[in-house]
């Protein structure tokens, strides 16, 4: 304990051992106040997805609900047109199923003694058998439909009336539910029901697809709780079904609603020991009134947060005690230390964190949104100190890539404070605007404000898009990429000036078309402006020679390319010490132009009322394809809501004009292209849905393109020759 009693003597030991505890107890204070902040931000994000969920699960199942309903509702002037025939009643049955192949079987239950003639009840009924449809009159003294739900229900009900689900034991169907509606004849009165039985076997591949969570599951119920589809049986978390019907019907449990919620809520114990997790539950709007519910786990919300909560309370604690450890020894060596070497050590271990951290903000070519076959990319940053000012980004939006490289004025700490601030501003522009010179310009307005060290950034931002190759840029003072096609040349650029100089100066755009096999490679002037130790620079002639010998080289890579490049500076320099920065970044466009796709067109006018001719299309393509019904389902429910915005809002009020569907498609792809020559109209930069309102509150547009984002695989707009077109791509495998 001797070295307790030296630091009880010692005020500056106390002091030190006093400034320790402190900060420990702060540090906890912190730990705590964090991890109750951020719990509560994941539970936030719970009840949003929960309800996003709930959500997109509810407009499929209605969506797939009120088609059969119109289709049925299609075929009632057939039904009342032959009223007057009790035979003809038969014949009006045939072609709903011959029409409706998802329908299993309807029938007419007419009012007493309608046809005296057929007797006091009156019942055809037609079902599909071996793709034959049989007929036959079900009434009789052991059967009375008037006192049937079907039939009362429906009777009153003009919109008509959903039964619940339940299993026909006597065919293979499985679970099937009913619909009904009232006939009336030409003097308006009520004469006969019309029913159809619906198969719900879709129903269990729509709950189980896109949960919130992976060990999530879904749950669809009737209006009284009985349990009407559950989770499949390869779910690990599904024996926990029984368990959750039983807490959403027993009323004695209190459920809650979160602050920033809009459904209700019941924390539960998994009694199969997976642990705490949360039921959310809530009735579809309109008839049915099915209730659906989404159930997580918060071994899955909470568990990473949980375990990372641990290691930084440990890692505080150990760096504590270290701390604590090496003041103690540093006590026994005081007088050899000096501030100067604390003081450099600190500002050193600072920048090897800058370093890292900078480092760790320009993306990986391998990325996972990048792992395609139309396009490769790859950058390289060498600082010319621990941190430096130049910088490069890529991405993928909407089928195109958005990519930038830049060079801040200066060297060190404030240009790489600078470097920063560009970076994420130009992330954050990127998620919404896809015009490069817009983009520049909202750059340039930023780094104008507050500049009072006059430092500035030569930049250049690149949209390619994918599809057609066609290379939309903007240049702002930057060095001149170069264009490797059978020749390497510089790119025709407009120099601009470089942001943060001129306030709200107004930056020119290019375009260009990239060939198949296009390479584009850009740089800072840190290569071209390398110099050896006579003070030769590297030179824009030597960067192209070596640019042409590698262009005649066979499939290299663009890695191998870039580091090659650095490879013949380091020779050239022979170890001179580094001026600048060097940075590189290079693509290659290489699209599938191999894929041989059919293609079938549509023309249509700005008319909701050719919305069933577009359906009949989708659903012709559709048929032609591998894929299940609820794929197809979705496709038609995506294209539909793009054509009918652009019906809605491509040409002015009163203006007829027209819109154009092709449909390109192969057993892998699908491909719905809607063009139309009205008004400019990019939908992939409608804002984000606020999923903080409600599903009556949010904006229906925000909500439809958010709706095509999911059942698509990616959606792709262009602006060519005065039209807008848009792309909805689906894959079938």
């Amino acid at each position: 304990m001797d070295w307790l009693k030296r630091v009880l003597k010692s005020p500056k030991l106390r002091n030190s051992l006093g400034i320790i505890i402190t900060a420990a107890i702060l540090l906890e204070l912190i730990s705590i106040f964090q991890y109750h902040y951020t719990r509560n931000m994941l539970e936030d994000e719970l009840d949003k997805r929960a309800e996003n969920e709930m959500v997109m699960k509810a407009i499929l199942i209605k969506g797939m609900l009120n088609t059969s309903e119109q289709m049925l509702k299609g075929h009632l002037w057939n039904v009342r047109d032959h009223l007057d025939d009790p035979e003809a009643a038969y014949s009006t049955l045939k072609p709903i199923l011959d029409m409706h192949p998802d329908i299993l079987s309807c029938g007419l239950a007419f009012r007493p003694d309608y046809y005296p003639s057929q007797g006091r009840l009156f019942e055809p009924f037609a079902q599909m058998v071996d793709g034959q449809v049989r007929t036959q009159q079900l009434s009789g003294p052991d059967h009375d439909y008037t006192t049937m739900e079907f039939y009362q229900e429906a009777k009153n009900d003009s919109s008509g009336h959903w039964s619940d689900p339940y299993v026909d034991y006597a065919s293979d169907e499985g679970l099937i539910t009913s619909f009904s509606m009232p006939v009336t004849d030409m003097k308006g009165e009520f004469a006969c029901v019309l029913a159809m039985d619906l198969s719900l076997n879709w129903l269990s591949d729509t709950l189980n697809a896109r949960h919130a969570y992976p060990s999530s599951f879904d749950l669809l119920l009737t209006e009284d709780g009985t349990l009407i589809c559950r989770p499949n049986d390869a779910h690990p978390n599904g024996d926990d079904t029984e368990q959750v019907v039983r807490l959403i019907n027993d009323s004695t449990i209190e459920s809650h609603v979160s602050p920033n919620g809009h459904i209700p809520y019941i924390d539960f114990t998994s009694e199969n020991h997976h642990g705490d997790g949360r039921i959310y539950f809530h009735n579809m709007k309109g008839d049915p009134h099915w209730q659906l519910a989404v159930v997580c786990y918060d071994k899955e919300v909470y568990g990473k947060f949980d375990r990372m909560q641990t290691v930084v309370l440990l890692s505080m604690l150990g760096a504590l005690l270290l701390l604590m450890f090496i003041i103690l020894r540093f006590a026994n060596n005081a007088r050899k230390l000096h501030d100067a070497t604390l003081s450099q050590e600190r500002i050193s271990s600072e920048l090897r964190i800058a370093s890292g951290l900078q480092m760790s903000m320009l993306p990986e070519g391998d990325t996972d949104d990048l792992k395609r076959d139309d396009v490769d990319i790859h950058g390289l940053l060498d600082p010319a100190v621990e941190v430096g000012g130049d910088l490069y980004d890529f991405l993928i939006r909407d089928e195109k890539l958005f990519f930038c490289i830049g060079d801040v004025s200066g060297k060190g700490v404030p240009s790489a404070l600078v470097m920063a601030v560009v970076h994420a501003l130009f992330s954050a522009l990127t998620s919404t605007e896809s015009d490069p010179a817009r983009i520049m310009h909202s750059l340039n307005n930023a780094a104008c404000r507050n500049n009072a060290a006059n430092m500035f950034v030569t930049f250049f931002i690149g949209v390619l898009d994918l599809p057609t190759g066609r290379l939309r840029y903007c240049n702002a003072g930057h060095d001149v990429p170069v264009l490797m096609r059978k020749e390497v040349k510089m790119l025709p650029v407009e120099a601009n000036v470089p942001i943060g100089v001129i306030n709200d100066y107004k930056y020119s755009v290019q375009e260009i078309v990239l060939d198949d096999d296009t390479c584009l490679f850009l740089y800072t002037d840190g290569l071209t402006e390398a110099m050896d130790e006579q003070h030769r620079q590297f030179g824009i002639e030597r960067m192209l020679e070596i640019l042409s010998r590698n262009r005649q080289t066979n499939n290299i890579s663009l890695e191998d390319l870039l580091h090659g490049m650095r490879l013949e500076v380091n020779k050239f320099v022979d170890g001179a010490a580094q001026s600048d920065d060097l940075t590189m970044m290079a693509l290659r466009y290489t699209p599938n132009r191999d894929e041989k796709l059919a293609v079938e067109s549509l023309s249509l006018k700005n008319d909701l009322k050719q919305v069933p001719e577009l359906n009949r299309f989708v659903d012709g393509v559709m048929g032609k394809l591998p894929v299940d019904a609820p794929t197809a389902s979705k496709v038609k429910l995506a294209v539909e809501e793009a054509v009918v915005n652009a019906m809605n809002y491509a040409y002015p009020v009163g203006i007829t004009g027209n819109i154009a569907v092709e449909a390109h498609y192969n057993q892998d792809v699908v491909k719905f292209v809607i063009i139309d020559s009205g008004k400019s109209f990019d939908p992939t930069k409608a804002a984000a849905v606020d999923t903080t309102l409600s599903a009556e509150d949010r904006p229906i547009g925000g909500l439809g393109i958010f709706l095509v984002r999911e059942l698509m695989d990616s959606i792709n707009y262009e602006r060519v020759g005065g039209n807008n077109i848009l792309t909805l791509t689906k894959r079938t495998k």
